[in-house]
């Protein structure tokens, strides 16, 4: 009895030694050598939410994070997995190695930040006005004597009632099939609402096209990865940035969206 008991301690001796050492390469887990050696990067992707992810006609996703998450495996030299996700799942999905990476109109939040870091931003979302090519306005105060379509109670009509000019006439509506068609009808000028119900729009190629005049509140889309992660951090930011300096990330814009990048993205 005695000789377990020395035995015992002297385990627990050297199992306390080793938690005290320094963590190997492996276990403090480089997840930008491991994409590296392993030739695949896994990415958790959108499926049911165009134009960011959805399948298409093929059975194939596609879409804005879709285009992303290629343009990312083709910069590191290495195989895509797209892995499908939902917006409840996805975050498990990293946290637990089951995904390089998350490329899923991901916003940033404090309580995601506990979880997870962000790189720099790549897509835009946001709520704005909207209007026909040409319309010389950039800013609330060119909605001056101007119509406006917005749905009523909505973010969009609280956000712009704080900063359009007085004069400008905002017509409220019940549903945003109601403030779309208004505007797609002629009755007003321009119509405040989110990028993506613009970009839908704009899919069914309408005879006045909606063109993105200004922000009105803006909520764009990050990479989300594992903490502590410095090298894939650097890499990814270097990546997106190059992206947005060459036109690349312009070209998925316009692609999607139907809409140039915000200069401030």
């Amino acid at each position: 009895m005695k000789r377990n008991v020395l035995s015992w301690c002297a385990a627990l001796v050297f199992g306390l030694h080793l938690a005290a050492l320094p963590l190997s390469s492996e276990a403090s887990d480089n997840a930008l050598e491991k994409i590296g050696s392993s030739g695949v990067l896994k990415v958790a992707v959108p499926q049911d939410f165009p134009p960011f992810g959805s399948v298409g006609p093929d059975m194939k996703p596609l879409g804005y994070d879709i285009d992303m998450a290629a343009l990312i495996a083709q910069e590191l030299g290495v195989k895509l997995e797209l892995v499908p996700v939902t917006s409840t799942n996805r975050i498990p999905y990293l946290t637990t190695g089951k995904v390089d990476l998350v490329i899923s109109s991901l916003g940033k939040n404090p309580e995601r930040q506990k979880v997870i870091d962000f790189t720099e931003a790549y897509a835009p979302f946001y709520n704005g006005v909207f209007g026909p090519e040409g319309e010389a306005v950039s800013k609330p105060d060119d909605l001056t004597g101007k119509t406006v379509a917005v749905t009523r109670g909505s973010i969009e009509d609280l956000e712009l009632t704080k900063i359009a000019p007085e004069s400008a006439v905002i017509h409220r509506f019940e549903d945003n099939s109601s403030t779309i068609s208004a505007y797609l009808s002629g009755q007003v000028a321009f119509v405040a609402t989110g990028n993506v119900v613009a970009a839908s729009i704009n899919e069914q190629k309408p005879n006045k096209m909606l063109e993105s005049k200004f922000l009105i509140k803006n909520s764009p889309c990050y990479i989300g990865i594992n903490k502590e992660q410095p090298a894939l951090m650097t890499k990814l930011n270097e990546i997106i940035a190059s992206a947005k300096n060459s036109g690349a990330l312009e070209s998925i814009s316009q692609k999607w969206l139907h809409t140039k990048l915000p200069q401030d993205l």
